[in-house]
């Protein structure tokens, strides 16, 4: 929580909506609504998520129904048995998500890609709703054309451009199953994730384009499909305008030549969880998990997060700084459910200066906004404030995920970024393709923590003894079954890797592998992953506690903090490595700089027994900071899947670490 004593007096909201902008959000007229429908006791946002989780057979079919999402023909709207993993959402209702998503005609813009700088300029393509529709009838045809069915699976090696959107909703209109990695997954990253799946077509750019440079991708997509004996058909996107030569890639064929003519648009009428989509775990201790997610609980639980939880509208600009291999992009393209204009973007965030992003969002008058945690702290150690810099008066809303964002995160965004802003730290993940805690527009922002949990999500935390706990930490779980839960995990036949990621820990309940505890603000406050949670003395710490402070070195860019067993196993101490500025060496002052910033800040107890300079610091392709890998590496245990890794070269440091 905050560094304030007990028994003080609770901070004061960073922002709070006015009495106007909260009447005007459609999570107020959303509640409106249901006090009036079911005359239920809800005067705030705690009651309606109360009502909306002890009455989940009324809560999920009006929120369908408010937010204009058919779901007919269905025989109730959950069937369930003792086990929460067994359930059954809206059995016999008939689905697809594309064509909700498409379901905006005009000439308003749909997407709009802005490419890193580039020159004197950045690349800008823009199509607009028909013209989106068009296209994506093109190559659902052709898809049809080539074969494919429902069920068959559909492989994306792109990057965040908007073919990657078009053949996502070509393949979903079918029935058939997307999957995607970004260009900047080792081969055998790819490989470690759609040799599983064995899809029938590989969509994939010829190149793409980061920090000022471009990057042939050709050698890796000829290796994947004569690796890969299920791919059929190898659709090659340009990503500049000139084609290049793509003859030593077998079975390839361009985009342009690979699109039908017809652009007639149809939709295959779908079971609520009929497979729209398989994301991966972050494979860092082994093979990637293929988590299979379907149109209906995708869809609705979309729907839901961004258009009451984010106030996300037709008149919008909604911009998400994310690759195709994060969960973030499925939730920016699900933009498409409100009608809003999507902005993507693909390169470096900081090239040619950290104002990259701004400029796009500047220029583009983007009013949704969503980055990383990680993204933020490095713009504050930049000391770029787009506040001072850019013209952002359309931006009203800012979305921070990835990992927790510290308080100084958030004070930054108020500082630097914008006063008048719905700073919405949210956190679910790849395992529901979603939230189970993010922002509520009509509701006060503290600095943090997370404003809410989701509307149907029976959100708690336990401790070891499996008890509800508030105010003190605990493991995330959700009580009470939701509909965005995996259809399945891929190739499990028995379905038993699906029950212990989730339901082993606490019987026949969510266990979400987050580390964090409710507020009395009725916020979420998220202190790391459960499986990093460090435990000197026998007092459990969340890594993000120690982050937070080591954050506030100046000359420490970024930290990773394990926990080391002793040789009986009895106890641990904190290992914590530093990454510094360039050119920088860690001398006796700095660490003793650090060491006194956690101890004040946060407790004795915090204050690692060993601190490292580490020139790099590894992370997934999603730019997460892998704390599991480095505490396997430095007890001599093996890292199986270092594909997994954005820089797997940073681990040569741990290897031969005399720790």
């Amino acid at each position: 929580m905050s560094d304030s004593l007990p028994g003080s007096l609770p901070e004061p909201p960073l922002w709070s909506p006015s009495p106007s902008r909260r009447k005007q959000t459609r999570m107020y007229q959303f509640m409106e609504s249901v006090h009036q429908q079911f005359d239920a006791t809800v005067i705030d946002y705690p009651s309606l998520h109360r009502w909306s989780c002890e009455h989940k057979e009324q809560f999920w079919p009006f929120l369908a129904d408010y937010l204009d999402i058919p779901l007919k023909g269905y025989a109730s709207v959950v069937e369930e048995s003792d086990a929460m993993q067994s359930a059954r959402w809206f059995p016999g209702a008939r689905i697809n998500y594309a064509q909700q998503m498409l379901r905006h005609s005009g000439s308003q813009a749909a997407l709009v890609f802005c490419g890193e700088f580039r020159g004197e300029s950045g690349s800008r393509r823009e199509l607009s709703r028909d013209q989106l529709k068009a296209l994506v009838a093109r190559a659902a045809n052709a898809l049809r054309s080539a074969g494919i069915q429902p069920g068959d699976r559909v492989a994306g090696f792109m990057p965040n451009i908007p073919e990657t959107v078009v053949m996502m909703l070509a393949t979903a209109s079918i029935g058939a199953v997307w999957s995607s990695c970004s260009p900047d997954f080792g081969a055998q990253g790819v490989l470690d994730r759609f040799g599983q799946i064995e899809p029938k077509v590989l969509v994939a750019a010829d190149s793409y384009l980061y920090n000022g440079k471009e990057i042939d991708c050709r050698e890796r997509i000829a290796a994947l499909v004569n690796a890969i004996p299920s791919i059929e058909l190898a659709v090659i996107v340009p990503f500049f305008d000139n084609l290049k030569d793509i003859n030593t890639i077998a079975k390839s064929c361009h985009f342009a030549r690979f699109l039908a003519d017809d652009e007639t648009l149809t939709f295959t009428e779908l079971p609520f969880d009929h497979p729209l989509c398989i994301l991966y775990s972050s494979g860092t201790t082994g093979k990637p998990k293929c988590i299979v997610h379907g149109h209906g609980g995708t869809l609705l639980q979309h729907a839901k997060e961004l258009m009451l939880h984010t106030d996300l509208h037709e008149h919008d600009t909604f911009f998400y700084f994310t690759t195709c291999g994060w969960m973030m992009w499925n939730w920016l393209a699900s933009g498409l459910v409100a009608g809003a204009t999507l902005v993507l973007f693909d390169g470096s965030p900081f090239h040619p200066g950290p104002d990259a992003l701004w400029r796009i969002a500047e220029r583009e008058r983007v009013s949704v906004f969503g980055t990383s945690a990680r993204y933020l702290a490095a713009l504050q150690k930049s000391g770029f404030a787009p506040r001072t810099s850019c013209s952002l008066e359309n931006l009203r809303v800012l979305l921070s995920t990835g990992s927790p964002l510290p308080h100084e995160g958030f004070e930054f965004v108020y500082q630097s970024i914008g006063t008048d802003l719905m700073l919405a730290s949210i956190s679910g993940g790849t395992d529901i393709v979603s939230c189970f805690a993010l922002g509520n527009p009509m509701g006060a922002v503290y600095s943090g923590q997370l404003q809410c949990s989701g509307l149907g999500m029976d959100v708690a935390f336990f401790n070891d003894q499996g008890q509800p706990v508030a105010g003190e930490r605990g493991e995330l779980v959700c009580r009470r079954s939701f509909p965005s839960r995996p259809v399945m995990f891929w190739n499990d036949v028995d379905g038993q890797r699906y029950r212990n990621a989730y339901y082993s820990r606490f019987e026949g309940i969510w266990a979400h592998g987050d580390y964090g505890e409710l507020t009395p603000e009725q916020g979420v406050i998220i202190y790391g992953r459960a499986d990093a949670v460090l435990n000197p003395g026998g007092v459990r710490i969340g890594t993000a506690e120690i982050y937070r402070q080591v954050d506030k070195v100046e000359d420490v860019l970024e930290s990773l903090a394990v926990g080391q067993r002793t040789q009986d196993a009895s106890d641990e101490r904190i290992i914590l490595f530093v990454r510094l500025r360039d050119g920088l060496t860690l001398s006796a002052e700095l660490e003793a700089c650090i060491r006194k910033t956690i101890r004040s800040n946060a407790s004795p107890r915090h204050v690692p027994a060993l601190i490292l300079q580490a020139p790099d610091l590894p992370r997934t392709v999603s730019g997460k900071l892998t704390e599991l890998t480095v505490k396997a590496l430095i007890h001599g245990e093996p890292v199986n899947n270092i594909e997994a890794l954005a820089n797997p070269e940073a681990l040569a440091f741990f290897y031969k670490l005399p720790v």
